[in-house]
């Protein structure tokens, strides 16, 4: 483990890191504020508009395990330069995409290098701080995806709005191209680990408690990505906003995930599951009486804000709570956070659409929302009892 003793090496490296957040954070969360627009331009239902989102969140799932398993003999500077690389050429191919069918695809494949570029980016953190402030590191970086909500999905939103949703995927390609950039001259050379290997990386799916934290992420994320996915016709029909203040909805949001992240990694560093029982349990609560207070545009935009905050909250502890359990097979472990916070995401998207084509209203993503964050308690609970008998958090 390399520990930096110039605190300016690892700032400079977490902000190197954090632009390449920033770039995934525009291309994941935008397309829900321009999913109107995506609807009509192709001439599809929302709840088809819906599955462009979801097939971005399978990428992750897919592509994390796949490339971070593959990855784990290449030094980790290259890897993220190189994942970063592939994330840029996905996105702007989306932007070419000629019919609905293509741009499912394209978005599927920008999303392969999403969840092994966090799970680099927060082992180089990890690797770069003090043991002490590990989480916070990692929250960090992670931060990249929250100031991305607040400045750059509102910036993207208005630009989608403006001369048309696919110009999005071009903004977010120059993104990516600044990324590169940064990583390849900043973030110091950290060598792969000589014993690393796809087989040990896969050791970790051998570890019940690597599957009861990305099933607590799984659950508890997703009952967030049922409410959000649809924001902009939540927003537009139910608390009536005109569509011109979807970037301030975005921006509100992205605000509370920067509050969330500071607070989380924070919390992490204390206690990890207190962490992410914490944030459950408030998500939650949050969700429940967004369902109610919706309607009425004050109370609606501050409760954006303040699910924001608190979804954001589970990042830090869930990525340390796998890093912890998964023993040597630190990669796989650490990409594998994302692709459970996009099962999460596709399966938000999935069942939220869901009951929006049952005609049960769209308050309904809310209420599913609130009810799978609770659901997300009693396995983290099930992990915690198992520890307790085992005496290890990686048994």
């Amino acid at each position: 483990m390399v520990r930096v003793s110039q605190p300016h090496v690892l700032r400079n490296a977490i902000l190197a890191l954090a632009v390449g957040g920033f770039g995934i954070g525009v291309t994941e969360f935008a397309m829900m504020g321009l999913l109107q627009n995506a609807a009509d331009d192709l001439a599809v239902s929302i709840s088809d508009a819906g599955h462009v989102i979801s097939a971005y969140a399978l990428g992750v799932v897919v592509g994390a395990p796949v490339l971070a398993t593959l990855g784990t003999r290449i030094p980790r500077k290259h890897l993220a330069v190189w994942l970063m690389v592939l994330f840029t050429v996905g996105n702007l191919s989306a932007f070419f995409a000629p019919t609905y069918p293509w741009l499912v695809l394209t978005r599927f494949v920008a999303g392969l290098p999403h969840g092994a570029y966090f799970g680099v980016a927060a082992l180089i953190a990890a690797s770069l701080a003090p043991a002490t402030r590990r989480a916070h590191a990692i929250a960090m970086v992670m931060m990249g995806l929250s100031v991305a909500n607040v400045v750059g999905v509102p910036a993207a939103t208005w630009l989608g709005q403006t001369f048309g949703w696919r110009w999005m995927f071009v903004f977010v390609a120059f993104i990516g191209v600044l990324a590169v950039v940064l990583i390849g001259r900043i973030v110091p050379f950290l060598p792969a680990d000589p014993g690393a290997s796809p087989l040990r990386e896969l050791g970790a799916l051998r570890r019940p408690q690597v599957w009861y934290a990305l099933l607590t992420g799984v659950v508890g994320f997703g009952g967030f990505f049922a409410m959000y996915s649809y924001i902009g016709p939540i927003m537009t029909s139910v608390t009536g906003l005109d569509a011109a203040w979807l970037p301030l909805v975005v921006g509100l949001y992205g605000l509370g995930m920067v509050l969330g992240n500071l607070i989380g990694g924070r919390l992490a560093d204390r206690s990890v599951i207190g962490g992410i029982v914490l944030g459950l349990v408030v998500t939650c609560a949050l969700l429940a009486v967004f369902a109610v207070l919706v309607h009425w545009p004050v109370t609606a935009l501050l409760l954006v804000l303040l699910i924001g905050a608190s979804g954001s909250v589970l990042v830090p502890g869930l990525q340390a709570r796998l890093m912890d359990v998964a023993a040597d097979a630190q990669t796989l472990a650490a990409a594998l956070n994302h692709s459970a916070l996009n099962i999460a995401n596709a399966l938000g998207a999935f069942l939220g659409g869901l009951v929006i084509s049952l005609g049960l209203g769209l308050v309904a993503p809310i209420v599913l929302g609130s009810l799978l964050a609770a659901a997300g308690l009693p396995i983290l609970g099930l992990s915690v009892l198992r520890q307790r008998r085992t005496g290890s958090a990686s048994a």
